[in-house]
């Protein structure tokens, strides 16, 4: 609690977040997918914009190209990616959504799509709106328009 007696911002922020993860993680486990990483999300999302070789995924993902390749490795052992030759680079290969994949990340949006619309019909749309403007200005217009993070948010 801060001075004011209400929660602190931070914790506030963290535990939405956490409690969103959550509800994501159940509901996509009822789809099907209940054998999704905590980085599944985010190398979906990358991967939907378009093939990328692990390299780039690493610094799209901002970790270590060895961190990158371990997730990769899980992924397409479990079906949600897979890796394919390069056309214009022989040595390189490409990772791209397999359909299990894709199925996936289609399940997640549509997670994402309905708890907007829920949290609209219980709060409003002037309030979801505010907290959407609050939420970019936290993140900075700088990320927003970040293209490494840009391939997330749609």
């Amino acid at each position: 609690m801060t001075r004011s007696g209400k929660p602190d911002l931070g914790i506030l922020i963290l535990l939405a977040d956490q409690e969103f993860v959550r509800e994501l993680r159940a509901y996509t486990a009822g789809q099907g997918y209940d054998d999704q990483g905590r980085s599944d999300g985010f190398v979906l999302r990358t991967l939907s914009a378009g093939p990328t070789t692990v390299s780039g995924l690493a610094e799209r993902l901002e970790i270590s190209k060895q961190g990158a390749g371990q997730i990769v490795d899980d992924m397409e052992r479990r079906g949600y990616v897979e890796r394919r030759p390069d056309p214009s680079d022989a040595r390189a290969r490409l990772l791209q959504l397999t359909a299990h994949g894709e199925a996936a990340l289609s399940t997640a949006r549509r997670f994402h799509q309905t708890y907007e619309r829920r949290l609209r019909r219980r709060l409003g749309d002037e309030a979801i709106d505010t907290l959407r403007e609050v939420l970019a200005e936290m993140a900075g217009e700088a990320q927003i328009d970040n293209p490494h993070f840009r391939a997330l948010m749609f």
